[in-house]
């Protein structure tokens, strides 16, 4: 396939790259190099004092704008775009912005990517505003199977623009415990965070209440009856890159006193550090409340051989085998299931051993950023064709 520009708009809430950004920048930031050289990507980004305003990473071209106001950031990448004359745009997870592309650059195509239903929501856009982005675009990629049927369930008429492209995690960073290098750097990792003969259960994420921390802290007085050793390590704070508590928060650490013993508040750490908390962990709880459209955090945990066991809603019963790779619990019956699924993994080393060398199987097989970045090129090869 001769080499086809493509031209990636990001939503501009953070700078590319950064370590304290959200997972649709990282998305991004990790996947674009690997599309090279079948396709020359351009990453069109917000301006920040420690970045310029173009620069080059990975072989891939960085542009970035002032984000004073949303208008003139699509007016301003619009034009700049116009000048690289790529052969798709791509638009990161705001529909909103395909109209002020397609305005901007009406002959060329237009592509939106979606990490989640956020900003499909009423709270965001209209209905009718949806249909109207929509229909506009050329191509509608989503994360899940699960975002697939929101989408076509919200405009049915857009079905056939629809594919899934699964996100991934990158391998050689996420250090499979069951490696040798991984193994080492496991017990130095337990070692420096004074965990070395502690069971440790990890939730890695954001303080919301829609990521369901609470019914985790919830069941901890149980779950430290029957397994003294546990250690319940909570990694994140309620916004990107800060430390900052909300009343949610403060109420997590309110209850995760009553066991003192057994309960780690870690506030938000750089991305550079997420895959060392995976790696001394023995097991992963993702509880979200609400359907997640695909969820990182849980392949970042599975790459390192950590069983995770997550509420059956949304993208994530695309990720995790139940029984096989880790375990589903009933939303409606999250914290008595969650308990009972921890307890079994906790209890039996050779299981969880098992359920992690699977879950890294099954990463290298489905779940990395190359795999995400072929699915794309083949899409990008199979549209070209058909013009």
């Amino acid at each position: 396939m001769a080499s086809m520009k493509v031209a990636i708009v990001t939503p501009g809430s953070y700078s590319i790259p950064s370590p304290m950004s959200s997972s649709v920048e990282r998305v991004i930031e990790k996947f674009a190099p690997l599309l090279q050289p079948q396709a020359e990507p351009r990453i069109y980004g917000k301006l920040s004092k420690r970045l310029p305003r173009k620069g080059e990473l990975l072989g891939v071209v960085y542009e970035r704008f002032s984000k004073s106001s949303t208008t003139r950031y699509l007016q301003s990448i619009g034009k700049s775009i116009k000048r690289f004359n790529p052969d798709v745009i791509d638009v990161e997870n705001r529909p909103k912005y395909v109209l002020s592309m397609r305005r901007s650059n009406p002959r060329k195509r237009v592509w939106l990517y979606l990490h989640s239903s956020t900003f499909i929501s009423p709270r965001h856009i209209t209905p009718r505003t949806l249909r109207h982005c929509l229909r506009a675009a050329d191509r509608i990629i989503v994360n899940s199977e699960y975002l697939r049927g929101v989408v076509a369930t919200k405009v049915p008429e857009i079905t056939a623009k629809l594919r899934v492209i699964y996100p991934g995690v990158d391998t050689a960073r996420f250090l499979s415990q069951y490696s040798p290098e991984g193994m080492v750097y496991r017990e130095a990792l337990r070692q420096r965070e004074g965990v070395a003969h502690r069971r440790v259960v990890l939730f890695m994420g954001r303080l919301i209440p829609l990521k369901g921390v609470h019914h985790l802290l919830r069941i901890v007085p149980q779950l430290a009856r029957s397994n003294p050793d546990v250690m319940v390590v909570i990694v994140g704070s309620p916004f990107y890159g800060s430390h900052r508590k909300t009343r949610y928060a403060l109420e997590l650490e309110r209850i995760g006193r009553l066991c003192p013993e057994h309960v780690r508040f870690v506030p938000y750490v750089p991305y550079t550090e997420v895959s060392d908390w995976n790696l001394l962990a023995d097991v992963a709880v993702v509880p979200s409340v609400e359907r997640e459209a695909f969820g990182l955090v849980n392949v970042e945990a599975m790459s390192c051989g950590v069983p995770v066991v997550a509420t059956n809603v949304g993208g994530m019963r695309e990720i995790i085998e139940h029984g096989s790779t880790g375990f589903l619990v009933d939303p409606a019956r999250v914290e008595a299931e969650l308990l009972e699924m921890l307890q079994l993994l906790l209890s039996n080393d050779e299981l969880r051993r098992e359920y992690g060398m699977r879950s890294r199987e099954r990463i290298e097989q489905m779940f990395t950023w190359q795999h995400m970045a072929d699915r794309w090129l083949y899409l990008l090869e199979t549209e070209g064709r058909m013009r």
